[in-house]
């Protein structure tokens, strides 16, 4: 007889966070254990087809074999670009005049460094 292991399979939403424990047969793959959790039932807009999965925050591929205690998530589909909206606020910021229009400091950073320099 095959030893079982004992999984956890997560996922949130904003409204609704759900840790499923499964025991699967040891060798058992990512997705059939995110399958046996049934966590789909409570969440049935996960698309394993299409969403990034990962153990204990490192990405992973369904056809991975977690160890015995691994947490499986499934992640949400990102819903802003990080780098988009970094660049915009930054863009903002020289147009406001909170940041220097050329380095991207604040702009009485070099007026301030030159002040404290010994003559």
């Amino acid at each position: 007889m095959a030893n079982t292991l004992t999984i956890e399979v997560a996922y949130a939403t904003p409204e609704k966070q759900l840790i499923l424990t499964v025991h699967p047969q040891e060798g058992a793959t990512v997705e059939e254990c995110i399958l046996q959790s049934g966590i789909k039932e409570h969440f049935p807009e996960i698309d394993l087809s299409t969403q990034k999965v990962g153990i204990w925050n490192k990405a992973s591929k369904l056809d991975a074999t977690p160890r015995d205690g691994d947490r499986i998530e499934i992640y949400r589909p990102l819903i802003a670009d990080p780098k988009a909206v970094r660049k915009r606020r930054a863009e903002e910021a020289k147009q406001s005049g909170r940041a220097d229009k050329v380095t991207g400091g604040r702009p009485d950073a070099k007026r301030k460094a030159q002040e404290s320099k010994p003559e």
